[in-house]
Parts: C-alpha cells; sequence; structure tokens
C-alpha cells in the first residue's frame, strides 16, 4: 500500500496544477456574501468574529492541492457564529456545485428552527459535491424535531472529512445520504467528533442503491472510516422511532460500490436506553471501540440491504446484551479478541467465534479498573493478569487500517482481550463527554485503496427515513413529511453561547497538547 501511495504521490506532483495566486482574504458579517464570489483554489477566507447569517457555498473549486478554506478564529471566544434562517426556508450553510472546499472553526446556531439543517449538499445528482472537509466547528440547536439534521448529504457525493467537530443536542447528527439509497455517500472519513444528545440517530450512513453516473465519482473499492468519535444518547423520546447511536447500511449487490467497506474503530459509543448503540449491515469491520451501557452494543443484520460481511474484534462491552448477528454474514464473520461483559455475551450466526473473554456485568470489576455506566466515572482498563491470553492470530484483519492499534492508539499486542492492549493504570484518554483526545489516526488518507476518498443542494430543508429495529424484528416505519415546519425561535443567548464556545475551545487545546429490514415509508 505504501508504495503505491507513493507512486500516487509522485504522479500528482507531476501532474497537479500549481497554486499561481493563493491569498488570504477577509470578511465580517457585512461584506462575506461578496466575498464567496471572490474565492480562488488556494484561498483562505478569514472569517472575523460576530454573527453571521445563513448562506451557500455554490460554485467554489479547489483542487487536490490548493483547497479552498473558509475559517472563523481558530481560538474562541470570540468566534464566529452563523445563525439558521428563522423562516426555517433555508438550510443555515449549502453547498452547491462546489469541491475541494474546508469550513473550519465556526459555530452552526440552528437555533431549533425544525427544517433548517446546519451544514447541508442536498439536491441529488443534480448538485455535484466531492471533497469537502467540516472541521472544529461547533453545531448547536438542531433540537427542532428527530428530522431535524446538524449535517446532512443528499446528493450523490465522496471525500468528505468530517473531523473535531462538536454536536450538542441536533434531532439526528449526522445524516449521510438518501432515505430510498439513491444519494451515496462514499469514501469519507468522520473522526474525533463528539455528538452528544440528539434525539435520533448520532450518526446513520444510508444504504446505496446501485449508483448513478456522475462524472468523476469513484468507481474502484472504497473505505469510509469512522473513528476515534465520542457517540452519546440520552433519555429523551424519539417521536418518530428508537434509534440506533450510529446506523450504517449496506452497498450495491453488484458494480460499483460492491466491495466498499466502512471500518468503524477507536469509537466511545455511550448511552441508549432502548436501542443498540451499533448497527450494521453491508461490509464492515468494527475493532478497538468502547461500548457502554445500550440495550445492546452491537447488531449485525440484514436491514435495508444485507448483511454481507462483519469482522468484530478487540472491543470492550458494558451493556445487557453484547454482540448479536441477526443475520449471517455470507462473505465472512468473525468475533474475535473482545472483553465482553454482558448477560448474554455473544449470540447468533456466527461462524468464527474465538478468543473472547466473557462474563457478567455484576463481575466486571474482578477484570478492569471501575466499570460503570456513568461518564468520568468508568474505567474499563484492564487490571493485571486479568484480560490475558494466548497470542490471537490476526492475520484475517491485516489489511484494516489500524489494525493493530488499541483504543488509546498504542501499538497493541494480541495476547490482551477487549479495546486496550495494557493493564494498570490506563495512560490514555479518560472516557467522558467530550472530544477524544490521543487517539491516532492512522495513515489512512484520501484514494481508493483502502483509504477514504477525498473530493463537494438546492437551499431548504428535507426530510428523512424510518428507522432501525431491533433484534426483535419488530417494525419501526413512519409516516412521511417533509420536516419543513417553522418556528419563530428567539436567538440564542449570546453569553451562553460565548461560554459554551469557552469550553469547546479549552478542550480543544487540550487535545492538541496531549432490526430487521423496515417495511413501512422510509424517512429517517
Amino acid at each position: 500500500m505504501r508504495a503505491r501511495l507513493g507512486l500516487a504521490i509522485l504522479v500528482v506532483s507531476m501532474t497537479a496544477p500549481t497554486v499561481a495566486s493563493a491569498a488570504d482574504k477577509n470578511a465580517d458579517p457585512a461584506t462575506l456574501a461578496q466575498a464567496l464570489t471572490t474565492l480562488q483554489p488556494g484561498d483562505t477566507l478569514h472569517l472575523a468574529p460576530g454573527h453571521y447569517p445563513h448562506f451557500s457555498i455554490a460554485n467554489l473549486n479547489g483542487n487536490a492541492n490548493a483547497w479552498i478554506t473558509i475559517t472563523g478564529p481558530a481560538v474562541s471566544p470570540p468566534t464566529a457564529i452563523v445563525d439558521a434562517d428563522l423562516g426555517g426556508s433555508s438550510n443555515t450553510v449549502e453547498i452547491r456545485n462546489s469541491s475541494f472546499v474546508a469550513l473550519q472553526h465556526v459555530t452552526i446556531d440552528g437555533h431549533d428552527v425544525d427544517g433548517a439543517f446546519g451544514i447541508s449538499a442536498g439536491g441529488g445528482a443534480n448538485n455535484r459535491v466531492h471533497d469537502v472537509r467540516i472541521e472544529d466547528c461547533t453545531l448547536v440547536n438542531h433540537h427542532g424535531s428527530q428530522q431535524h439534521d446538524a449535517i446532512s448529504t443528499k446528493t450523490p457525493t465522496w471525500g468528505w472529512i468530517i473531523r473535531r467537530n462538536t454536536i450538542v443536542r441536533a434531532g439526528t447528527g449526522l445524516y449521510l445520504g438518501n432515505s430510498d439509497g439513491s444519494d451515496p455517500f462514499i469514501g469519507g472519513i468522520i473522526e474525533d467528533n463528539l455528538v452528544d444528545g440528539p434525539i435520533g440517530y448520532c450518526m446513520e450512513i444510508k444504504f446505496q442503491a446501485p449508483r448513478p453516473a456522475v462524472s468523476g465519482m469513484p468507481t474502484a473499492p472504497t473505505t469510509t472510516i469512522v473513528r476515534n468519535n465520542v457517540f452519546i444518547k440520552n433519555d429523551d423520546p424519539s417521536p418518530d422511532g428508537d434509534r440506533p447511536n450510529v446506523l450504517v447500511g449496506g452497498f450495491p449487490a453488484t458494480g460499483a460500490g460492491s466491495s466498499d467497506r466502512y471500518e468503524i474503530y477507536g469509537n466511545l459509543f455511550f448511552h441508549n436506553p432502548r436501542e443498540s448503540l451499533l448497527q450494521v449491515s453491508g461490509r464492515v469491520t468494527i475493532h478497538d471501540n468502547v461500548f457502554v451501557d445500550g440495550v445492546r452494543a452491537v447488531l449485525a443484520q440484514n436491514h435495508d440491504l444485507p448483511l454481507s460481511q462483519a469482522y468484530v474484534y478487540d472491543n470492550t462491552v458494558y451493556a445487557p446484551t453484547g454482540i448479536v448477528f441477526g443475520s449471517a454474514a455470507p462473505q465472512g464473520d468473525a468475533v474475535v479478541g473482545n472483553l465482553v461483559f454482558a448477560a448474554t455475551p455473544i449470540s447468533g450466526t456466527i461462524a468464527n467465534q474465538r478468543d473472547n473473554l466473557t462474563a457478567a456485568m455484576a463481575n466486571a470489576a474482578t477484570y478492569v479498573a471501575a466499570p460503570s455506566a456513568t461518564l468520568g466515572q468508568m474505567d474499563f482498563y484492564p487490571l493485571a493478569g486479568k484480560c490475558r491470553g494466548a497470542a490471537i492470530d490476526a492475520s484475517l484483519f491485516a489489511n484494516d487500517h489500524d489494525f493493530d492499534r488499541d483504543f488509546n492508539g498504542t501499538k497493541r499486542g494480541f495476547d490482551f482481550r477487549g479495546a486496550y492492549a495494557g493493564e494498570g493504570r490506563n495512560p490514555g484518554w479518560p472516557l467522558g463527554r467530550g472530544i477524544k483526545s490521543g487517539g491516532d489516526a492512522g495513515d489512512a488518507g484520501p484514494g481508493s485503496d483502502g483509504g477514504a476518498s477525498v473530493d463537494g443542494g438546492s437551499d431548504g430543508a428535507s426530510s428523512e427515513d424510518g428507522g432501525a429495529s431491533g433484534a426483535n424484528g419488530a417494525n419501526a416505519s413512519d409516516a412521511g413529511g417533509c420536516g419543513c415546519r417553522a418556528t419563530n425561535a428567539a436567538p440564542t443567548n449570546g453569553a451562553a453561547l460565548a461560554a459554551m464556545a469557552a469550553l469547546l475551545a479549552r478542550a480543544r487545546r487540550r487535545r492538541r497538547g496531549s432490526a430487521s429490514r423496515s417495511t413501512g415509508p422510509l424517512r429517517l
């Protein structure tokens, strides 16, 4: 892989366009609209502190060597705050016909206006958007309904990097793809984010129908990477149906996308009083995650599309039900090297199940430092001599990114069971409500040879789709609806928002230093 990567870098350096006139530019709320029209490849637009009206990133196309960057102040407060359209007729930041564009260090305030998504690329195949970076942003007050999304894509798109963002109390945190599978989200990287307290999903990546023909869309196999995130649910009711913290859907059976994969690792999945912490179908590998306090930790089964391949290894689980295969995975399965504290640790149709360590939740303190369902108190780092066994043959997983790194990003020994490859005192990030620090981002990057590819709708809100259902096969479908209800929301209290921004800035500085198939109409 590294040889191929080196060749790719050489080719790009010889053939990619050069940046002739990259510039730093400045804008404030009064001048932003005009400044956006002037941006060229390589430019960086610096936003002054203040409140900005909703806007569109339209017809801005950088290139792989010269991204266009729109950034607020890197240290806040003060901060650049983009306010939702209080009428609910437009999304707050809409991306149209743009590529190689980065949005950084801004706060998106949805004011709980149902229908005004925070960051959106919609409009289907007529909106050519790819290679987008959303980094170090804060998205708040997208809690108008379960269909109110903080980040949404509904166009065939690829190469997104969604990194180090904080999303608090959204209807749905990230909704990537469309409810009917028509607008695939391909080859993305979702890493180092905090998604806390949504009504529905922290994140859903939709299943994919046979892919449309879109110029530039990858046709070689790609991997979407979900790593080092913190996905937290709360106890709020879900009026449109209960949802897992995270759900990822399947891929086309043939043609482009049929060999694509998800790699989900190094994440904390915490709390779900009514559903799974993670539900998957398609082709997926799940390793070195910590799962705490859900109805079940992992549910792998046919959903909108079949479960094809699922490798679940080196995870730590503390939940009533652990790892469940509700369907067979005909292209291969593995449940290996996990540390599972549960009444029902591992169940379902699994051909390759070995080298796991299981015990009741009540006995977890025999094995780990401080088993608990309380953030800030829980510590699942192994006690000395308690979570080791014979060396595990991990050759099946050797092509996965960071397969040999534990939850802390440390080079692992395969004699440990669970997400941590160490014992005694945890040297890494204490499990909590914040952006994870200390995770190893690994070597994945743009491209289609095992890493995520990286490349950018119409204004207005869009509807979402029906939900996941649990292992018992219960249907969780919903009625239709556009999710466009407008409310007369008052602007968020400035002092409270500034205090939140200060807390998040401190957290970021610390980080730098240290269900069966639904049969009803689909929405979200």
